[in-house]
């Protein structure tokens, strides 16, 4: 990586496997903050964290994907930071409504490496 400063993805997701394999893959070019709930990122968020781009599932317990995305968007400071919504939800009106709140990207489970780290490194 170039940059001498090392740029910060929050990833939000309750499967513990997806934040292990996600971790490994990204954290050779990023810094990798992992949180499994839209409740615990929002704590985060609020005492302070700036990450340079967030990586959000939608299906979670008590505060899903779409919840979390308004809640973080309510933040003023946090407004022009760039969410990806990254999910097994594959169905059409999903990555439309996505689209059409603001998301950065949509990436679906299961995805290829490659891929992912190109979009990743398209959005930030």
């Amino acid at each position: 990586m170039n940059n001498n400063i090392q740029k910060k993805i929050l990833l939000i997701d309750d499967d513990e496997l997806h934040l292990s394999v996600v971790n490994n893959i990204l954290k050779a070019r990023y810094e990798i903050v992992c949180t499994k709930s839209g409740v615990d990122a929002m704590k985060l968020l609020d005492q302070g964290f700036f990450p340079n781009l967030i990586l959000l599932d939608i299906l979670m317990p008590n505060m899903d994907g779409w919840e979390t995305f308004l809640k973080i968007r309510s933040n003023v400071f946090l407004q022009e930071v760039p969410i990806v919504f990254f999910t097994s939800v594959i169905e059409a009106v999903e990555k439309k409504h996505a689209e059409e709140i603001g998301a950065a990207d949509y990436i679906t489970k299961p995805y290829k490496r490659d891929d992912l780290l190109k979009r990743i490194e398209n959005v930030i």
